[in-house]
Formats: C-alpha cells, sequence, structure tokens
C-alpha cells in the first residue's frame, strides 16, 4: 500500500466543515480526497476537539500575543526612563562645565 496523499490543513478543515455541514457525508469526502473514511473520522475528532479546547479555556487571561507586547511595553517604557535621566545627567554635567545653557533660564 502507498503513502496516504499530503493534504494542506486548509483543505482538511474544509472537507471537515463541508461534513459537518452535511454538505457530503464522510464516505464522499473520503472519495472526493483519496483518503480512507478513518482519515476523515480523525480529522473531524481533532478539529471538535480543538474546538473544545478552545471554548473551555475561554477568554480568562490575556493571551500570549497579549503578553508579550506588555512586555514589550514594560521593556520599551523602561528603556525611556533610563534614556531620560541619562539625558539629564549629560545636561547638568553640561551646564556644570559651561554654565547654564541659554534654554535653561
Amino acid at each position: 500500500m502507498g503513502r496516504p496523499p499530503v493534504i494542506a490543513p486548509d483543505k482538511k478543515i474544509r472537507v471537515v466543515l463541508a461534513v459537518l455541514a452535511g454538505e457530503v457525508s464522510v464516505s464522499e469526502a473520503a472519495r472526493k480526497e483519496r483518503v480512507s473514511e478513518q482519515s476523515i473520522h480523525r480529522w473531524k475528532a481533532d478539529f471538535v476537539e480543538s474546538g473544545k479546547v478552545g471554548l473551555t479555556a475561554g477568554r480568562t487571561g490575556p493571551s500570549t500575543r497579549e503578553q508579550q507586547l506588555e512586555a514589550e511595553v514594560a521593556e520599551l517604557t523602561q528603556a525611556l526612563g533610563e534614556a531620560h535621566l541619562e539625558a539629564r545627567v549629560w545636561k547638568k554635567s553640561a551646564e556644570g562645565r559651561l554654565g547654564p545653557s541659554r534654554t535653561s533660564r
């Protein structure tokens, strides 16, 4: 028996959605995609299980992307504060050597 064809994930999703919507039967989808009915059943089970996980987890907290962005904002805020302090130190140092600047009056 040969190796089963490689089906792209987006195509599997379309097939599973068509089966779930009742547009095609599992056997029709299997014939059309040249895979076993067992493969279609497995895709369907995986799809439904992934959906359960997503619904069970819910939106109890920030997503991973939100957490990444919040960490980046915190890091950039700290860097901005440090740069501001450094600029003030440089300005004070320059005033001590050159006298007060015209803009600081």
